[in-house]
């Protein structure tokens, strides 16, 4: 009895040590991290990295209260239901940041797009700004499927979802909870948090990791107080306070951002992407799937890639790449990739109609 007494008193030691040390986190006064203004990388004149598209209007749609913003771009001349891509860009960015360039190739091959901003980014709604969080995000994906699914000029038995880094496990993740998903491309996925989180420790050190989980921790408990959002740079130069502080990420933002992006997000995804793993749910998918990945790349790491593989069997087709992370989102390797995309749905959502 004895023991089990001075056990108890242990445990509740610690949890109030733990306790009070997320309340002096959440509440130390003054706490500021560097900001990380875009440094533009200039391209070639006369190159506006997208090719040009056929058209597009701006529509909405409501989640829970709040205006989600999107593009629709449908085919020209279309005089019966065409299939729709939904897509979304992946953690922290938005539809101007080059999605514009991958649903005009789409909108080329006789496919309509919908593209949106997740709610708290870009040109959609909601408070406070730069949130990235993963519920709230499935939500808006669900959220536009159906949307699509109710306009006249979509068939709703093929609709198909594109995502790419974090988005590209969303995907995953909608099409094992929906089965009328025609077929998924999942561009460079976030498969499991927990293993590409390991990974992503081993590079940038222990040090790198405890000070993310400490802006983390300040954001998520002051959400919680009421008070107002702790922001840290979403994307940074190696060794700075920020979220992706990696040279490839760095680049690839500065080519791809607009002039009125903002460089920061809530801190306390960085707490939740390694809770993060679409993998456990990606047996219940039916539909084909496209993987692409990049060779180079610790966000999917070999042994979840082949858990996905034998997990989906005959609906995978997996494609590689050179390079790293974000090195498909710009240059010959971005070209191969939406190429790639087309071809998958071109298949998929066209040949047999």
């Amino acid at each position: 009895m004895v023991f089990l007494k001075w056990v108890g008193i242990v445990i509740a030691s610690i949890v109030a040590l733990f306790i009070l040390e997320l309340l002096f986190v959440a509440l130390y006064p003054d706490v500021r991290v560097a900001p990380q203004p875009l440094e533009r990388i200039k391209r070639p004149q006369g190159d506006t990295g997208t090719k040009t598209t056929l058209s597009n209007k701006a529509v909405s749609f409501p989640v829970n209260g709040t205006s989600v913003s999107a593009w629709l771009f449908l085919p020209a001349g279309i005089s019966s239901r065409v299939p729709c891509i939904v897509m979304a860009h992946g953690m922290g960015g938005t539809m101007s940041m080059g999605l514009e360039g991958y649903a005009a190739r789409f909108q080329a091959a006789g496919l309509a797009v919908l593209a949106f901003d997740f709610r708290y980014l870009g040109a959609s709604g909601g408070e406070p700004r730069q949130l990235i969080w993963i519920p709230y995000q499935l939500e808006d994906y669900a959220a536009a499927v159906e949307y699509a699914r109710s306009l006249k000029e979509i068939d709703p038995e093929r609709i198909a979802l594109w995502g790419t880094s974090l988005s590209g496990g969303h995907v995953i993740s909608i099409a094992a909870d929906d089965n009328r998903i025609a077929c998924v491309s999942a561009q460079v996925p976030l498969l499991d948090g927990t293993e590409a989180a390991e990974e992503n420790f081993k590079q940038t050190g222990f040090w790198q990791g405890l000070r993310i989980v400490g802006h983390a921790q300040r954001d998520l408990v002051r959400s919680w107080l009421g008070l107002s959002p702790h922001k840290i740079p979403l994307f940074g130069k190696p060794g700075t306070v920020a979220l992706m502080a990696d040279e490839g990420a760095w680049e690839a933002f500065n080519e791809l951002a607009p002039d009125d992006y903002v460089n920061e997000a809530c801190a306390r995804i960085g707490i939740r992407m390694d809770k993060y793993r679409p993998i456990t749910s990606i047996d219940k998918v039916r539909c084909p799937v496209l993987i692409q990945v990049c060779d180079k790349d610790i966000t999917v790491p070999k042994s979840v890639l082949g858990k996905a593989s034998d997990s989906l069997g005959p609906l995978a087709e997996i494609i590689h790449y050179p390079g790293g992370h974000f090195d498909i989102y710009i240059g010959n390797t971005m070209e191969k990739a939406a190429n790639d995309q087309v071809n998958f749905f071109h298949t998929h959502l066209l040949s047999n109609h």
